[in-house]
């Protein structure tokens, strides 16, 4: 972090002395650690349109403000996870976790905006860093088992317990103590982020607001996570003194919020009484005769019926969606609406009708991550296996950390009889997802293939040797654990 950051924010010291004993790259490989687990939780929402958003979101306040990046420059990334509390968290190294609830409770992406700046001011200031900063770097489990008993809690307190016990409370205490401070520097790194950004800041004074009044609902089973974030009546009197002489700055929502508040409405519950409940929400959301409003209603009606196999039903509610966004203007290009397209183009067996508008929206929107996995995806189903290897290929060494792409390149591979590299780019998703122990048994399914050539041996052997090295370590640093 910059000195004049800290000078402009006036902030208190926090423990710098003790912030050398836990490196950047020791963080950042904690926060790794942490996301390998959180990834696998089954409440873990893996949605290309709605990580892309928060991605691109969280992008353009640190764009705002490159300082707040801190002085590690980390790489940030946003995700969601399914859950009905208000509630957003910051993990070590850059990763930033919103709650499903508090998505759909942001009533504007000015709320939105100060949720995610507040938690970019913890990581800017590293502020888990500082609370570890006494404790040896060998010893970093127990925040990764306080941030798992967080997520485990929502489905069973007796798990969650569990793991807190295994993380040694102490640390946890720690942190709930040293809390207090680090919101309020939060609070004021996230105001200045909001303020460059152009977004009103007195938006984090009416969600803050909403949050407390929620928060009071919560019984003591909360997430640890909720607990640490206490939103007590000082902290919010300290951030409307701060924004007192500032003038109030409207600025206009983007459909993508509008379109992916009614996508995690959807998403949040996939149950036929939730998809219901949800449908429910947007026949009422019709009714407000807002142009925006009921493109975004119009999408999550569409995105129910796709969810009920109706894809037909799905379509038509679509071309209503793109109807009602275009109103007097030249036909709207928006990549969530086109990969809900390309999504149900694929679902009703439209492969060619599907890989046209992967095609035209790749070159629309080159950036989309999700829309270049719905391209392959498009080729796959028109059997152009060829092409589709070929593409992935070239993706999957452009974009290294991305799963999804070895998922499907080894159905391009399993498409033409090619057992072996099948195998191989299996084993590396698994790799990619954590799961060493099954990227191995992939690689020993790989070299027992048929068609396995000597490259393919000597590419074997030598991933073999790294992922087991790699899964030693892993070993004994459990073992440090216990």
């Amino acid at each position: 972090m910059s000195p004049s950051l800290v000078h402009a924010q006036d902030l208190p010291s926090l423990g710098d002395t003790d912030r050398e004993d836990l490196s950047p790259l020791m963080e950042r490989k904690l926060g790794e650690q942490i996301m390998r687990d959180i990834r696998r939780d089954r409440d873990y929402l893996d949605d290309a349109p709605l990580t892309e958003y928060l991605n691109n979101f969280g992008a353009s306040l640190l764009a705002a403000r490159p300082e707040a990046r801190g002085e590690a420059g980390y790489d940030f990334f946003f995700f969601a996870v399914r859950d009905p509390m208000l509630n957003a968290f910051a993990l070590p190294g850059g990763f930033i976790g919103v709650h499903s609830a508090l998505i759909l409770a942001a009533q504007s992406e000015s709320e939105l905006a100060s949720v995610m700046a507040h938690e970019i001011g913890h990581v800017a200031q590293r502020h888990i860093a500082r609370m570890l900063g006494k404790q040896r770097q060998d010893s970093l489990i127990p925040l990764a088992a306080m941030v798992l008993a967080a997520l485990a809690a929502r489905s069973s307190s007796d798990a969650a317990g569990a793991l807190l016990m295994g993380g040694q409370g102490a640390a946890v205490q720690r942190q709930l103590n040293f809390s207090r401070d680090a919101e309020r520097e939060a609070d004021r790194v996230g105001l200045q982020i909001l303020k460059d950004a152009g977004y009103d800041t007195s938006g984090m004074i009416s969600f803050f607001n909403r949050m407390q009044a929620a928060t009071r609902s919560y019984t003591d089973t909360a997430p640890v996570y909720l607990r640490s974030h206490p939103l007590t009546t000082e902290r919010i009197a300290d951030i409307q003194a701060r924004t007192r002489d500032q003038r109030y700055k409207q600025r206009a929502d983007s459909l993508d919020f509008h379109l992916i508040r009614a996508r995690v409405r959807v998403l949040q519950d996939l149950t036929q009484m939730g998809l219901r409940e949800a449908a429910t929400a947007f026949e009422n959301q019709l009714e407000q005769k807002s142009r925006v409003q009921i493109t975004a209603a119009k999408y999550g009606l569409a995105l129910i019926a796709l969810r009920q196999g109706a894809p037909a039903r799905a379509q038509s509610l679509l071309q209503e969606a793109y109807a009602a966004a275009q109103g007097a203007s030249p036909p709207v290009q928006n990549a969530v609406l086109a990969s809900l397209g390309i999504e149900i183009r694929l679902a009703a067996g439209q492969a060619a009708e599907a890989l046209k508008e992967a095609e035209s929206a790749r070159a629309k929107f080159p950036l989309s991550r999700g829309i270049a996995r719905q391209y392959a995806e498009s080729l796959l189903a028109a059997g152009r296996n060829d092409e589709a290897v070929t593409y992935l290929r070239d993706q999957a060494r452009l974009y290294r950390q991305e799963p999804q792409l070895q998922d499907l390149l080894a159905k391009a591979y399993a498409a033409q009889g090619k057992q072996a590299l099948q195998h191989l780019a299996l084993a590396e998703a698994y790799a990619l997802n954590g799961s060493l122990p099954a990227a191995l048994d992939q690689l020993g399914i790989a070299r027992r293939a048929p068609d396995a050539s000597f490259y393919d041996q000597a590419v074997i052997d030598a991933r073999e040797r790294e992922l087991k090295s790699r899964w030693r370590d892993e070993l004994k640093e459990g073992q440090k654990e216990r």
